[in-house]
């Protein structure tokens, strides 16, 4: 990739030497202004509009681990660390399943340096608050649930490097352009927040309900917010990122993650309700972990309009959620009764007058 760069700001010369990028800077350039062979084109993002875009990111990011960590409990975090068959099986699909996934589509796909970047980091992150959500959908152990989005974030804080570190080497040019300190930054990012909800919780269970409603609302206003202004700092780029490679790719991550976590954790017994609730933790990312990762370590001339690659995979996991859900619902609306509780049923008619 050939890209020259005309910006006002420095930039980290590991991406540039990396991903072959002229840099041209121009101190009284008010944009940053990125032509290269098509694969990043010509974009254009004010300076204040990418600042607001990096603190609503990271702010987001903040108020959902705050959140998480009002839903925990210490002593349901210690019956099921006492007995982690189910942790241990999640933590196995979490970070096996999907960093494959996101390596193998990227190969299969043949997606570009960049977007492969983008896709192993999301492949590679740990598990997202919106499991918990799903989880309660289907009926699944909503304990086991937090506990395991709870331990993904923290083993994550040494997985994601080593399997970025890992998987990157398949990509020639992307060994040496992680940002791995910006990757722990944003993971210690999310471990800190969690830990303070976790407090709120065990001292002040009463105000732990206040901070989840309103990290709820907060959090759908700064989601509209965001896509609102990504849309409007790449509306004109937008096409690029609405491609066949990444929307089949953002597809069938997610499902590849529902299907073989559910498979996995039928394979080592477990039984059905965690099943389904390490089928949801396995295919829901992080996905507020991976925007800043995207959004803030990568400097704007090397991600590009990549960045709203996270906004396109939520869009899709939460459709594909839903819709597993919604499966679920219909199965158990019309699934017949057992055929020992119509004889109860039967039994206990009989007795009244």
């Amino acid at each position: 990739m050939q890209v020259k760069v005309e910006a006002n700001c420095m930039v980290n010369t590991q991406f540039v030497a990396t991903m072959n990028v002229t840099v041209v800077y121009k101190g009284s350039a008010d944009i940053y202004n990125v032509s290269g062979n098509g694969s990043m084109g010509i974009m254009n993002i004010p300076a204040n509009l990418n600042r607001t875009l990096d603190v609503l990111s990271v702010v987001t990011l903040f108020i959902t681990m705050i959140s998480l960590g009002c839903s925990m409990e210490i002593s349901k975090i210690k019956a099921h660390l006492l007995k982690p068959k189910g942790v241990a099986i999640a933590l196995l699909a979490q970070f096996i399943i999907m960093p494959l996934t996101a390596f193998s589509l990227a190969k299969i796909l043949q997606l570009e340096t960049i977007e492969a970047a983008a896709l192993l980091i999301c492949g590679c992150c740990p598990g997202g608050t919106l499991s918990n959500i799903f989880s309660l959908a289907i009926k699944g152990d909503m304990n086991l649930s937090i506990v395991m989005t709870t331990c993904s974030c923290m083993v994550g804080l040494g997985m994601m490097p080593l399997l970025l570190f890992i998987l990157s080497h398949g990509f020639p040019g992307l060994e040496n352009a992680v940002p791995y300190k910006g990757i722990i930054a944003a993971l210690v990012l999310t471990l800190v927040p969690c830990g303070v909800g976790i407090l709120i919780n065990h001292h002040k269970p009463k105000y732990s309900q206040i901070v989840k409603k309103a990290g709820i609302g907060i959090l759908i206003i700064s989601g509209v917010t965001i896509s609102a202004l990504s849309y409007i700092a790449v509306k004109d780029l937008l096409w690029m990122i609405v491609k066949p490679g990444i929307l089949s790719a953002s597809a069938l991550m997610p499902l590849t993650g529902f299907t073989l976590g559910y498979l996995l954790s039928t394979v080592c017994r477990l039984s059905p309700q965690c099943s389904r609730t390490v089928s949801m933790e396995t295919g829901c990312q992080n996905i507020q972990l991976c925007l800043v990762i995207l959004k803030v370590a990568f400097p704007p001339q090397v991600i590009g309009p990549m960045f709203l690659f996270p906004l396109i995979y939520i869009t899709l996991q939460c459709t594909e959620a839903l819709l597993l859900a919604l499966c679920f619902r219909c199965c158990q609306t019309f699934k017949p009764p057992a055929e020992g509780a119509s004889v109860d049923f039967e039994q206990v008619a009989v007795k009244q007058p």
